[in-house]
């Protein structure tokens, strides 16, 4: 295996090449880098490890502090904040794991939004073909695992932001359930529904980095048989409008898991997804609990430019009244209860993680109604984990010229179930 410092040097030579044109990565941190990992190399040379991520060539979201900059969030207006006076909690944790961070990658604007675009720092092509989106909010951080230049990257969840640019650029992407990691020093879109998790080319080094970031005591990963595993597939609302080839792979792996011995069955949701849009008609939960975290540039406007796909929604949900919120959050609690009691009967949900593919990215650019058609899509899925407070992950499907994932979702809590 090639030493640390050998892999971060190949890392940053790529970036050095594109320097000019740079939209995956915000920032770098080479000489911080090179110490960390030389210190891994020696450590392994001494045969010490200090775990799984020990030397492991890492990138983080520009939303998670690191001390002595400002936390710019993929936006201008922040670019001149008070430098963060400690690393984030979960950038802590990593450090101390042996994990190199060397750099910050590109996301929209504020985490909100799923398309990927961002007018300041520049847009992130897909991995695989760059004319066409990467998906968000953690666009950078699904481009740069695809693309190899991290090996495992730290995003945010909050509607889906780490599970859809996995399931455009091929990659597996890790919701944990909400809180079990902390969001100490991350930049908040929504406190009631922001989860930090990780992007990764295999489950097991998600995994590795998931129960660093919560600070669990790092445990093998066993995986589980399939004969037997109980999963149920939610046909209905979910499945509508979804791309004749997304919906030929997912038939193919559930055939596959169905042929060693799962057990399938359909399982409806949707009168509980009915409900939950219908107490959020005026305004989602997460651009309701945004407004709040923008309320001062809001009320008196903003000094410097910010993305009007990002500013007109969270303004819309300013306006929304206290009582409407309550209200959600109270409905919310009791619909949380009753898709536990419904998973109960199941190991797993299975779906399409996103129901297309990438679209281009001059498409999404050009048509503001097909880029919110396509955005309501990308997030219809994966914003169920986080509204019915579930863990979930993406994993690439196989035989698909342009990605998408199979997502697998769990009960509240069932994570390391999950990632088995």
């Amino acid at each position: 295996m090639q030493s640390a410092r050998d892999r971060l040097e190949a890392v940053l030579s790529r970036l050095a090449v594109r320097a000019d044109n740079e939209s995956v990565f915000v920032k770098l941190y080479p000489e911080a880098a090179r110490a960390a990992a030389d210190a891994a190399d020696a450590r392994r040379r001494a045969g010490v490890t200090i775990g799984p991520l020990d030397g492991t060539i890492l990138s983080i979201k520009d939303l998670f502090d690191v001390a002595g900059e400002p936390t710019t969030a993929g936006s201008l207006l922040l670019s001149t904040a008070a430098p963060a006076l400690r690393d984030a909690v979960i950038v802590r944790r990593l450090r101390q794991a042996g994990a190199v961070i060397f750099g910050k990658t590109n996301m929209t604007e504020f985490a909100f939004t799923a398309i990927g675009v961002n007018p300041h720092y520049g847009t992130p092509g897909n991995a695989i073909d760059t004319g066409r989106i990467a998906g968000g909010s953690s666009s950078g951080a699904g481009v740069s695992v695809a693309e190899g230049t991290s090996e495992i990257s730290i995003g945010s969840d909050t509607g889906g932001s780490v599970r859809i640019p996995a399931s455009l650029n091929g990659v597996v992407g890790f919701k944990p359930t909400a809180r079990r990691v902390p969001c100490d020093g991350v930049f908040p879109l929504s406190a009631t529904l922001d989860s930090i998790g990780p992007l990764a080319r295999t489950v097991a080094e998600c995994a590795a980095a998931d129960v660093v970031m919560a600070g669990e005591e790092p445990v093998a990963l066993v995986s589980l048989p399939l004969a037997g595993l109980r999963i149920g597939v939610p046909r209905g609302v979910l499945f509508e409008e979804t791309e004749e080839e997304v919906s030929a792979a997912f038939d193919r792996c559930v055939r596959t898991v169905e042929l060693a011995g799962a057990r399938l069955a359909d399982l409806s949701i949707d009168d509980l997804l009915a409900d939950l849009r219908a107490v959020t008609k005026q305004a989602s939960i997460a651009a309701m609990e945004g407004a709040e975290v923008h309320a001062d540039w809001l009320a008196t406007g903003a000094t410097t430019p910010v993305d009007p796909r990002v500013s007109e929604p969270l303004s819309r949900a300013a306006a929304v009244p206290a009582t409407a919120y309550i209200r959600a959050i109270r409905r919310r609690t009791a619909l949380v209860a009753a898709m536990d009691e419904r998973l109960a009967s199941i190991d797993v949900l299975a779906l399409p993680t996103t129901p297309v593919t990438a679209p281009t990215i001059v498409s999404m650019t050009s048509d503001e109604v097909l880029c919110e058609r396509t955005e309501g899509l990308l997030l219809r899925n994966t914003q169920v984990a986080n509204q019915f407070d579930l863990c979930a992950i993406s994993l690439p499907m196989p035989g698909m010229a342009r990605p998408a994932g199979l997502m697998l979702v769990a009960r509240h809590g069932d994570d390391h179930r999950l990632l088995r």
